[in-house]
C-alpha cells in the first residue's frame, strides 16, 4: 500500500521499512496494520499484546513458493506455532518443522497432514518418538547415534519410517555464538570433520526399519550472507557422494535447514531470498553433476522469516525516569514475553504511536517491569521526548521467538496474539491469567 509522508514527524520516526508491508500512517499519529489502528487493538486487547499481520505470513510463504518452485518449503515451527499459524501456512502449500510431541500433536490436531512434517530435536523424548510414529510423520532427523536403535524399535519388524542425519558440516554462520549449529562443540547433529556423521549414516542404512532419505543440516540463524549456505552444499553433497561410493546408495533428498536472517531495524540487511534460491540451485546441479549424483530435491525450513516481520508487540509505558544521563521508559512487558535482548542482545526500533508528537527525538532506553537488571527491550533508541505514562509503543518485527519463548516470570501471563486481516482483527491466543496459573497450582 501507499503511504502519505507527515512533514512534521521526524525523519528517523518515519521509516517504516521493517514494519509489515500492509502498514499506513494515519492522521492522529497512529499506525494501521492490514487496515487495523494498532492503538484501537491495544485498547481492546489490553497490552502487553502481539498483533499478527496475516497477510504478511501469507505473502511471504508465497515468496518462498516462488523462489524456490522445486523444493520442499518447511516452516519451522518454533519460530510461532498456533492453530491459525498452522492453517495459514498449510493453505499456502508450506510443510511444517516440529521439535516436540506436543508442537506435532497441536498442528495434527489443526488440521496439518502428518505426511508433511518433519520431526527434529536433538535430545527426542519417547513420547516425542511415540507420537511421530503414531501419526506417520514424513520425516524423523536423526540427531545422534543412540536415536536409531530407539527408532528402529518403536518402528518394529513390520514396519518403516522414513529418516534423515543431521550432519554438522563445518560452517560458521549466524547473528550470535548461541544460534551458531553449523560447527563443531555444540549439541546438534553428527561431525563431518570426525567421520561420525558417515559412521552413523552407515548404521542407519543398516537398519530394516529405516529408509534414509537424505541428509539435512542447519548452520545457523540470522544468516543474512548466501555464501555460507554454498560451502555447506559444497560439504553436504562431498558427505553424499562418499556416502554412494562406500554403500552404493543415492540419497535423493538434501535438507538444508533455515535461518534466513530479517532486519529487526531500517537500514539492517537482510537475506536476499531470489539471490539465495538462485545461486544455491546452481551450486548444487554443478555439484552434483562434478561428483557425478543426480541432484536431490532440496528442503529449506524458513521460520523467523516467515513469521518474524508479520509481528507488531505493543506495550503501554509504565513508568519514565532519568537516572544520570539515561532516561528509562518503563513497560508492561519485558523478558517475560520476549526474552531475546537478554539472550542474545537484539535490538529493536520502537515507536510511539496512538498520537502525535511535535517534540524532538532523544535517546532513551525501553525497559520491561521485571525484577532483573537485564530486562532491557532496546537500549539506547530515539523516542519523542515527551514519552509519558500511558502512551502506547509499538515494537515491530515482533512474529518470532518471542511469544514462543515466553515465560511467566513474576506471574505476569503471556500476551495474547490478535490476527490482523483486511479491516479486523480476531483473537487467536487469549492472554495467560491469575485462573491459569491457579488451575496448574494443585499443592494445597
Amino acid at each position: 500500500m501507499t503511504t502519505t509522508l507527515l512533514t512534521d514527524v521526524p525523519a528517523a520516526a518515519d521509516d517504516l521499512a521493517v514494519w509489515p508491508g500492509s502498514t499506513t500512517r494515519l492522521p492522529d499519529g497512529d499506525l494501521a496494520v492490514a487496515g487495523v489502528a494498532l492503538a484501537t487493538v491495544a485498547d481492546r486487547y489490553g497490552t502487553p499484546a502481539y498483533a499478527l499481520d496475516e497477510g504478511e505470513v501469507r505473502e511471504r510463504c508465497r515468496a518462498y513458493r516462488t523462489a524456490f518452485p522445486e523444493a520442499d518449503i518447511l516452516y519451522a515451527a518454533k519460530a510461532f506455532l498456533s492453530r491459525a499459524m498452522a492453517r495459514w501456512v498449510r493453505e499456502e502449500g508450506l510443510g511444517l518443522d516440529v521439535c516436540s510431541a506436543d508442537e506435532l500433536e497441536l498442528a495434527v490436531r489443526a488440521g496439518f497432514p502428518p505426511d508433511r512434517i518433519v520431526l527434529h530435536g536433538n535430545a527426542k523424548a519417547p513420547r516425542d518418538i511415540d507420537s511421530a510414529l503414531r501419526l506417520r510423520v514424513g520425516r524423523i532427523v536423526i540427531d545422534s547415534p543412540s536415536e536409531i536403535a530407539r527408532i528402529a524399535a518403536a518402528v518394529g519388524p513390520r514396519g518403516r519410517q522414513k529418516v534423515m542425519v543431521r550432519v554438522v558440516p563445518g560452517v560458521s554462520a549466524g547473528g550470535h555464538d548461541k544460534i551458531r549449529t553449523g560447527t563443531d562443540g555444540q549439541k546438534f547433529g553428527l561431525s563431518l570433520s570426525d567421520g561420525s556423521a558417515l559412521r552413523t549414516i552407515a548404521r542407519v542404512l543398516a537398519q530394516p526399519e529405516l529408509e534414509l532419505t537424505g541428509l539435512h543440516c542447519h548452520i545457523g540463524s540470522q544468516i543474512t550472507a548466501v555464501k555460507p549456505y554454498l560451502v555447506a552444499v559444497r560439504r553436504m553433497v562431498g558427505l553424499m557422494s562418499r556416502v554412494h561410493h562406500t554403500h552404493g546408495a543415492v540419497l535423493p533428498e538434501l535438507d538444508l535447514g533455515g535461518g534466513h536472517g530479517i532486519a529487526y531495524r531500517p537500514g539492517e540487511p537482510s537475506l536476499d531470498l531470489p539471490v539465495l534460491a538462485r545461486r544455491l540451485r546452481t551450486e548444487l546441479v554443478e555439484r552434483c553433476t562434478a561428483t557425478g549424483l543426480p541432484v536431490p530435491r532440496m528442503t529449506i525450513e524458513p521460520g523467523r522469516a516467515v513469521v518474524g516481520p508479520a509481528g507488531v508487540a505493543l506495550y503501554h509505558v509504565l513508568a519514565v525516569k532519568r537516572t544520570g544521563e539515561t532516561v528509562f521508559v518503563a513497560v508492561d512487558g519485558g523478558m517475560s514475553d520476549n526474552p531475546r535482548p537478554a539472550l542474545y542482545g537484539v535490538r529493536y526500533a520502537p515507536r510511539l504511536i496512538g498520537r502525535r508528537s511535535i517534540a524532538a527525538m532523544s535517546t532513551a532506553t525501553v525497559v520491561g517491569r521485571h525484577c532483573e537488571a537485564g530486562d532491557v527491550l532496546a537500549a539506547d533508541v530515539d523516542l519523542p521526548g515527551d514519552v509519558q505514562p500511558g502512551d502506547v509503543l509499538a515494537i515491530p518485527v515482533a512474529g518470532a521467538y518471542q511469544l514462543s519463548m515466553a515465560s511467566s516470570y513474576n506471574m505476569v501471563g503471556r500476551p495474547p496474539v490478535v490476527a490482523l486481516h483486511e479491516g479486523t482483527a480476531r483473537l487467536l491466543v487469549r492472554r495467560e491469567t491469575l485462573d491459569d496459573f491457579r488451575s496448574r497450582d494443585i499443592g494445597v
